[in-house]
């Protein structure tokens, strides 16, 4: 019996997918953009390392708090409509601090509570956009979309950062916001013209609280979703913090200033691109456990050695591992996650994920700000990589179910 055929393009044959792809490539661009200069911006404002982690969980804060119950929404909600109105909201966002930073009336408290807003938005978008993601492509090409989406992403992060270090050190920052603002136009394009089987409602099966717990009694039952919305978490607190603090290295460490920044971001992008496409390609092929199991531990020893490595060309490359060992640990979490969860708790369930994902990424910002303030950035670096290694390696000991799934 021939093998079949590898295509890392198979999700793409859905027309809305191609839509939602290509309008959330260049939107992401964007996003990039800003958030390379949010923290450079906060970084001028304050010069400290503090203030760039505590603006930087300050927005990450109502993950925590609202997305929960937004994934209870969410499985109720029209997902198509509700993803167009907090693509739109994202994009005022944008615009306001444009303008701000353009006239030089920006300050801290400005970005700060800005910051909170847009976290408020994606409390909603995440979850609801995560589970639309199923309706899109459906079950046979979740994976693929998830990898294809990831690849997007994390290319990205190496064009977004890029150009937003150029033009900091060309023309400011205000150009940065605006071009987010500009870029949230091709998503919500694409998202209009997409072509989808009228909305039902699915019926009310109780009260929200009871529909809440519902979903919280499948991660709390299923060891394995446990297990990994767990390592989710440990990640989002410990490893994410290097990309909140990477201003700092920029400036303060290896001393190559915004354009470098731009650099450095992108390398992590690199090798998170090339994870993407190489999962893409060859994950039906593969056992996911299994590339979840060494994914934590080579990200946190990729932490570690950024920590002390002092010469910039090993850091981009160090950083590039890292990058893959990011996008592994992510594509692969969220398509088992989704691959085990009954259709009617997807919303629900993701809600859970993106809490820890996301809602988590306040206290690792908060104490990677604090452990760099106390101690320098190397040192909370290599702490996080530690933790993340460590983790990785006893958690799948204890849960060997995970690393064992296809």
């Amino acid at each position: 019996m021939p093998a079949p055929r590898i295509t890392p393009f198979s999700a793409l044959r859905h027309r809305n997918f191609r839509l939602f792809f290509v309008g959330q490539s260049i939107s992401l661009v964007g996003t990039w953009m800003q958030s390379i200069a949010q923290g450079w911006l906060v970084l001028q404002l304050t010069n400290s390392a503090f203030y760039v982690g505590l603006v930087s969980a300050l927005g990450s804060l109502p993950i925590l708090l609202v997305s929960l119950p937004a994934g209870v929404f969410a499985d109720r909600a029209n997902k198509h409509r509700l993803v167009i109105l907090t693509q739109t909201l994202s994009l005022v966002q944008a615009l306001v601090l444009a303008v701000l930073v353009g006239t030089h009336r920006i300050e801290l408290w400005h970005v700060a509570s800005l910051a909170v807003i847009l976290g408020v938005v994606n409390a909603f978008d995440n979850p609801t956009r995560q589970a639309f993601m199923f309706e899109l492509v459906g079950k046979d090409d979740l994976m693929n979309a998830i990898a294809l989406n990831s690849s997007s992403f994390n290319a990205a992060r190496v064009i977004g950062p890029a150009i937003a270090g150029i033009l900091i050190g060309a023309v400011g920052l205000a150009l940065c916001y605006f071009l987010n603002a500009l870029s949230y136009v091709a998503v919500i394009w694409g998202l209009l013209a997409m072509r989808l089987p009228p909305f039902v409602r699915p019926e009310r099966t109780g009260p929200g609280w009871d529909r809440f717990r519902e979903g919280a009694s499948f991660v709390r039952h299923d060891r394995r979703v446990l297990a990994l919305v767990t390592m989710t978490a440990i990640i989002s607190v410990f490893g994410f913090p290097i990309l909140v603090l990477m201003p700092v290295f920029a400036r303060d460490v290896l001393r190559v200033g915004a354009s470098g920044l731009g650099f450095l971001s992108a390398a992590v992008g690199v090798g998170a691109v090339v994870a993407a496409l190489g999962l893409a390609t060859f994950g039906p092929h593969v056992r996911k456990g299994g590339l979840l199991r060494w994914s934590g531990p080579v990200l946190g020893v990729a932490l570690m050695a950024f920590a002390v490595n002092r010469w910039v060309p090993a850091s981009l490359v160090i950083l590039a591992v890292a990058g893959s060992g990011m996008i592994l640990n992510n594509a692969v979490t969220n398509t088992l996650i989704q691959s085990l969860v009954p259709h009617a708790l997807r919303g629900r369930v993701m809600a859970f994920y993106t809490f820890m994902f996301l809602g988590m990424a306040p206290f690792g910002a908060f104490q990677a700000g604090w452990v760099a303030h106390q101690a320098g950035a190397p040192v909370a670096a290599a702490v996080g990589g530690a933790v993340c290694a460590i983790s990785s390696l006893v958690l799948w000991r204890l849960v060997p179910e995970v690393p064992a799934l296809r």
